[in-house]
């Protein structure tokens, strides 16, 4: 009997496959507990229909991920902080700072997606990686610059 799971099922399969099962397994077991649903033509049909909603939705996300990469690359970030006169900051700029900037540009961007070695310590140009969904990354040019 052919079913379609609804929740993963330990070695079976993960929610949405379809897999061959004996009835009585079927029956007994996985459609009273609402683990399964029984493969017919309208089910088969409506289960296509939501895997092509939801791959379409994956390809729009992936896309707009992309554009966000690209907009992020081709704009400066500046951050105006307290320095001394060699160029060396009072305290730091953090990646949560760097967040925080970017946010005020525009970006929906968390302080977890800045992969920044080390803080920022003096005055100066740097390359900042920013991981966004989908596996894209971008780098973002940081300007720091000094007040005082």
């Amino acid at each position: 009997m052919k079913v379609i799971l609804i929740q993963d099922v330990p070695s079976l399969g993960k929610a949405g496959a379809v897999v061959d099962v004996r009835e009585g397994y079927a029956r007994n077991y996985l459609l009273p507990r609402g683990l399964a649903r029984e493969a017919t033509e309208g089910q088969l049909r409506a289960l296509e229909q939501e895997r092509a909603v939801r791959e379409r939705k994956l390809a729009r996300e992936r896309q707009r991920a992309v554009e966000v990469a690209h907009a992020l690359q081709s704009r400066p970030v500046r951050i105006r902080a307290k320095a001394g006169a060699g160029g060396k900051l009072f305290g730091s700029v953090t990646a949560q700072q760097v967040a925080e900037a970017l946010r005020q540009m525009g970006f929906e961007v968390d302080r977890r997606q800045v992969e920044l070695a080390e803080p920022i310590k003096a005055v100066g140009t740097y390359r900042v990686t920013v991981r966004l969904p989908h596996g894209q990354q971008a780098e973002v040019e940081v300007q720091v610059t000094g007040d005082g």
